[in-house]
């Protein structure tokens, strides 16, 4: 018998594993022009609707409001349907009310839309994290991990440099259109991604699973372990109260703050 874990040190890194790099790596950029467009808008929706610098402000804070309250939805309904259906839901959600933003007749739809483009976007990381798990288990990869920071990166510059063209010439509002290109583009590749073998494994589907370690082995060029696929043994799941254990309280603290 052998794991999911133990299948994919077998599998080895290879070309499945760069795809599924540039595409989870691809939604950082999506995700980082959804959240910087406030910063390159708000000069202009404050001249617009002559808003004041709370008003301003509180469009970043319901954009992060939205994220943090749907990040803790959306990550319970990933474990139970599933990261790749959830991933799909969020990239629609969040190009749909990005979209319907761009049409925002006052101040008070604008911020609602915001936070819901927030909420949207915050389940772009179910996908993400798990599947940097899956190239983090491959030790030649590691490298890429840090590479995906550059997405980010590259999102945030792109979203300035559209600015700087387009807020001048047609407006703040179709800079918000044309910022959600990219994230409608991405929904069309999501064929490639399978869902995770170890979400399919954990509940129970050891076929699908299984089905998912083999396309990985004929894209890589390689053999998935002989014997059957068999469930780890089961663990209790984390809970909130564990974050706030004395035995790891001081750690809990020390990261939120640094966040």
């Amino acid at each position: 018998t052998f794991t999911v874990e133990e299948a994919v040190e077998t599998i080895g890194f290879g070309r499945f594993h760069i795809m599924l790099f540039l595409i989870m790596g691809s939604t950082g950029v999506v995700e980082a022009m959804e959240i910087m467009l406030i910063a390159v808008v708000s000069p202009l929706i404050r001249c617009e609707w002559q808003l004041q610098d709370w008003q301003v402000a509180l469009v970043t804070t319901m954009v992060f409001f939205g994220y943090m309250v749907f990040s803790i939805v959306l990550g319970l309904l990933a474990d139970r349907y599933g990261r790749w259906k959830i991933l799909l839901l969020s990239f629609l959600w969040a190009a749909y009310f990005s979209l319907l933003t761009s049409f925002a007749p006052s101040y008070t739809w604008f911020v609602f839309l915001r936070a819901m483009v927030g909420g949207g976007v915050s389940g772009h990381a179910q996908g993400r994290e798990e599947n940097k798990l899956i190239i983090a288990m491959c030790s030649s990869s590691n490298p890429l991990l840090s590479l995906g920071k550059v997405f980010w990166l590259a999102g945030s510059l792109l979203i300035i440099g559209l600015a700087s063209v387009v807020n001048p010439t047609i407006g703040w509002r179709w800079l918000i259109r044309i910022a959600s290109i990219p994230g409608i583009l991405l929904i069309l590749v999501f064929k490639f991604i399978p869902e995770s073998a170890r979400y399919n494994v954990s509940t129970g589907n050891a076929g699908a699973a299984l089905a998912t370690l083999q396309r990985i082995a004929r894209i890589n060029g390689a053999a998935v372990p002989e014997g059957h696929l068999r469930e780890p043994a089961q663990e209790r799941r984390g809970r909130f109260k564990d974050l706030i254990h004395p035995k790891y309280l001081r750690t809990t603290l020390q990261i939120w703050i640094i966040w």
